[in-house]
């Protein structure tokens, strides 16, 4: 098969990872691609938020397989237009996307089909929405209603800060993401993710996962898009997992079907767990970053087939085999993320590490110069490795990040601490 994999980050590169390795994969482009997919895949400059331009791109290029990594492109409409012109697609329809791409949209959603989430309202006027956080307190949870690159989430500990996260989503801050605001009901426990995929019918589960937003050791600092990650997750039980299927996450899709809009591809739930019970605290309609990097370490070559089971419609007759084992991935970021941070700082020692099915390092925001790997980003790279225990596998991913000589970037040290 000839496959495309849209995206230009380190989700995108252990995609294409994974893809490589099935023996069905015959030519593999991913555009835009970034330094380190270059090693693996070919690379086309396109614009992937065109689906017209995706699908010109496909024909002339004879693509079999579409796979949309990142959400942009899924709130675009991309998929819809592959489909529409007979192509095969991993990736939901701009309807369906509106699980990540509007958070009200998604709490509509849980009201109709009850599945428990926190209690929410919603606001695009700054003084009934400060009258609302008057009214509950805090803490409480302030997010901008749109797709804000995982930045538009406040979690206020004080009504001060709820109150200035008002005036900064409605005051444009986050630009259209911010049109509308959501305030939600704060809720304590500890965080994780679980990954199903469904072709709008049937579902399957594809791994649970824990990752670290805050950019500090201990969980300090401000929010990112994620500093590192882990699988399994084991605060995620057979039992709550079964839970959080049957309340949650097996009604949203039936739900979605209801309303004319099957869901197809990837849906990531992002579970808050307490006292033996996971609530949703948000959908997104792919795969997580870093989550896939350790998901893909685990799954191999398997990915492809079960994107392909779930892009024909043939979920009900696949399954995962998993190994009894562990992946971690520590994220290294450019010095000042999530602030502002300099491009352009060379990266050395990257040719000396292993690449193989227990270590890889995927680029994340890289970009080739003169034989030079160059930081292109904010976070530049996921160190991951696998391991029989998650401690094994924590060993060998930080081993790995001491043989990188960058000195503009920086690590998390205790990626996996809440399970170790």
């Amino acid at each position: 098969m000839n496959i495309l994999i849209l995206g230009s980050g380190g989700r995108e590169h252990a995609l294409a990872w994974a893809v490589k390795q099935n023996p069905k994969t015959d030519r593999l482009i991913v555009a835009p691609g970034n330094a380190g997919i270059a090693m693996l895949a070919e690379c086309a400059d396109i614009d992937i938020l065109d689906g017209g331009t995706v699908v010109t791109f496909c024909e002339e290029n004879a693509i079999d397989f579409v796979i949309i990594g990142p959400e942009a492109p899924l709130a675009a409409g991309v998929a819809d237009a592959c489909r529409l012109a007979g192509l095969l697609t991993f990736g939901p329809s701009a309807a369906s996307a509106r699980l990540e791409a509007s958070k009200a949209f998604t709490k509509e959603v849980c009201d109709a089909c009850a599945a428990p989430t926190a209690a929410w309202a919603r606001f695009s006027d700054p003084a009934p929405a400060k009258d609302y956080i008057r009214r509950v307190g805090a803490p409480i949870v302030v997010k901008a209603d749109g797709l804000a690159a995982g930045k538009g989430v406040i979690v206020a500990m004080t009504e001060t800060e709820a109150l200035a996260a008002i005036d900064d989503i409605l005051g444009g801050a986050f630009g259209a993401a911010g049109a509308e605001v959501v305030i939600e009901e704060f809720m304590d426990g500890e965080e994780a993710s679980l990954f199903i995929l469904t072709d709008g019918i049937h579902a399957l589960t594809v791994g649970t996962a824990q990752d670290h937003k805050r950019v500090g050791d201990g969980d300090t600092g401000p929010n990112t898009g994620g500093m590192g990650a882990y699988s399994p997750a084991p605060v995620l039980t057979p039992a709550i997992e079964a839970q959080a299927m049957a309340e949650i996450v097996l009604p949203t899709i039936a739900e979605m079907a209801r309303r004319g809009t099957p869901y197809s591809g990837v849906l990531y739930a992002g579970l808050m767990i307490k006292d033996g019970r996971a609530r949703l605290v948000e959908y997104n309609a792919r795969f997580g970053d870093p989550e896939t990097q350790v998901l893909m370490m685990r799954l191999g070559a398997q990915a492809l087939d079960l994107m392909l089971a779930t892009a024909e419609g043939r979920l009900d007759k696949a399954q995962v085999n998993w190994a009894d084992d562990h992946a971690l991935t520590v994220v290294m970021a450019a010095n000042g993320y999530p602030g502002p941070y300099a491009k352009g700082s060379q990266i050395r020692g990257l040719a000396e590490l292993p690449e193989d099915s227990r270590h890889m390092v995927f680029h994340a925001g890289t970009a080739a110069r003169e034989g030079a790997i160059l930081a292109s980003g904010g976070r530049v790279l996921n160190v991951t490795a696998r391991g029989a225990t998650l401690g094994e596998a924590r060993d060998a991913a930080y081993a790995m990040v001491e043989q990188i000589d960058w000195q503009d970037g920086f690590c998390r040290r205790d990626i996996g601490w809440r399970a170790l």
